[in-house]
């Protein structure tokens, strides 16, 4: 993927150069400008398809776009978890991100509507455009248009969540277009939308699993099963047919895994889920593709502010931390707080691979490259190209389990799923008799915040569950009240909601009043 990402971006850029380029000099002066290229015009051939669709993969990665001093776009659904804080505080949006005091002029709302809009737009060039282009081998167009609305429904999917009503494009546009000025469809239309694209993504031929990067059909199950999942829960509270929806499409991932696990599996070690070598693998589903040479890894926010654990020694680089109370809630013994074997480490190597040293307090680990800044003895490459994660096998787990109680009571299977992410962290599991429905509901959720921490996923638990884990209870508090322990504020009802950002209601009036709470 990452290979292929290059060279599709530069056949899709470089389309002008080579148009003149098959030309003799003589012509040159009849030859159509490059820049007068449309989209009519480029798709006309199987390449034009497959560097269009590079396009929508590339523009993913607007979640590692900047926001700012010290801060990165998706630090947006880090901070308002309350289960991290800042050591920097040099940037106030995300200074209001963390305070609970955003609105429609945060930088980090206003980059996650723009990005996510983008993806869409994109998305929607490739399924109108590709059909047409003939001749192309049909198998290949049904994947490239299956991958490009998995795409497309991931982005609306994050969208409906962030913002519930939110304007439905689902063709290209231009300044002419009827809806150029669209008006917000309810969430329902969206949720059909999305899956609708997800089945059809499902039905387009995918391998389970791609170690390019592409989009995969373990990653399209995964997908519909955690739209289902969220269905289910607030705020469109379709209830026992969508836990059931959710829990069959999670448990045919599970099917295939286990009788494939040299394919699909949990990793045995954590430190497999941040190493370069296992990228697109095992237990990463679907990941976004990062390397130097277009992109480098953009978490590097997690790292330690002025301390030298890479090659570069002390740096202002990190800006995003754990809450204390957060990493204290694990249990005893649990693996993924244990120093450089699970998702936190509280010592490293002087500048990346010298002595040992304590860092003075837990940092997140889980998306530390010891490829690029190094290890002990090793010097790092500098170069850090390692992937961010989107789904994991070990939701898929968590998912199954809890979607599957819903229906009554855990199952075997549902507990055998819990227990096998209990079983990697080291963690003695009580029998399954000792569990009712809600004593098992809330072991599940504990586990998602513990495993699947900082990969931008936490947040929408807490919207869809109307729930937020408490760090010092062990419980579950109700969403409305809950005190952040990264601004030691409650949250409210409008919370759950981000607001439209504000440009986007002053340039078009027909998405008319702002979210529920928020300065017009």
């Amino acid at each position: 993927m990452k290979l292929n990402i290059i060279k599709y971006i530069g056949k899709a850029t470089l389309v002008g150069a080579i148009l003149l380029g098959t030309s003799g000099c003589s012509d040159f002066l009849n030859e159509e400008a490059p820049s007068n290229l449309t989209p009519d015009s480029f798709y006309t051939i199987p390449d034009h398809a497959e560097a269009a669709l590079a396009a929508v993969y590339a523009d993913l990665r607007f979640m590692g776009g900047g926001a700012g001093i010290f801060s990165s776009n998706w630090q947006l659904l880090e901070a308002l978890t309350g289960t991290s804080t800042t050591e920097t505080a040099q940037n106030s949006d995300l200074n209001n991100l963390y305070g609970l005091v955003h609105d429609g002029n945060t930088a980090h709302v206003v980059n996650y509507w723009n990005g996510l809009y983008r993806v869409i737009a994109q998305a929607n060039q490739v399924i109108d455009k590709v059909p047409p282009i003939t001749p192309m081998p049909e198998a290949q167009k049904k994947k490239v248009l299956g991958e490009a609305r998995f795409l497309r429904a991931s982005a609306y999917f994050t969208a409906v969540q962030l913002w519930g009503d939110i304007p439905l494009i689902t063709a290209p546009q231009t300044a002419a277009s009827e809806d150029f000025l669209p008006a917000r469809a309810p969430q329902e239309e969206v949720y059909k939308l999305i899956v609708d694209d997800l089945l059809a993504a499902e039905a387009a031929g995918l391998a389970w699993m791609d170690v390019t990067g592409r989009v995969n059909l373990a990653a399209v199950k995964a997908q519909l099963a955690k739209v289902y999942l969220t269905m289910a829960g607030f705020p469109l509270k379709k209830g026992a047919s969508h836990y059931k929806l959710a829990a069959d499409k999670a448990a045919e991932v599970i099917t295939y895994a286990n009788a494939n696990p040299g394919s699909i599996n949990l990793f045995t070690s954590y430190e497999d889920v941040h190493k370069e070598s296992t990228e697109n693998r095992v237990e990463h589903l679907f990941m976004l593709q990062y390397h130097t040479l277009v992109a480098g890894n953009p978490m590097e926010n997690f790292y330690p502010n002025f301390k030298p654990v890479t090659f570069s020694g002390p740096g202002g680089t990190g800006s995003s931390v754990p809450t204390s109370a957060f990493y204290k809630s694990y249990e005893d013994g649990d693996l993924r707080a244990k120093d450089q074997e699970g998702y936190f480490y509280t010592t490293y190597f002087t500048n990346g691979n010298g002595a040992r040293f304590d860092l003075g307090a837990p940092y997140v680990f889980k998306h530390f490259n010891r490829t690029s800044s190094g290890t002990s003895g090793v010097a790092g490459t500098r170069q850090n190209n390692l992937n961010v994660p989107q789904i994991r096998y070990a939701e898929v787990l968590l998912l199954f389990a809890e979607a599957q109680n819903e229906l009554g009571a855990p199952t075997q299977a549902a507990y055998d799923a819990f227990k096998r992410i209990r079983d990697r962290a080291k963690l003695t599991t009580p029998e399954l008799a000792t569990y009712n429905q809600n004593s098992f509901r809330e072991a599940v959720w504990k586990e998602r915040w513990h495993e699947l921490c900082y990969e931008q996923i936490t947040w929408f638990d807490m919207v869809r569950l109307r729930k937020v884990f408490n760090e010092n209870t062990k419980k579950f508090d109700e969403f409305v009240g809950h005190i952040n322990l990264s601004s030691n504020r409650p949250l409210q009802d409008k919370h759950l909601l981000l607001p439209i950002p504000k440009q986007e209601l002053l340039n078009n009036p027909n998405l008319k009043t702002q979210n529920p709470g928020y300065p017009q």
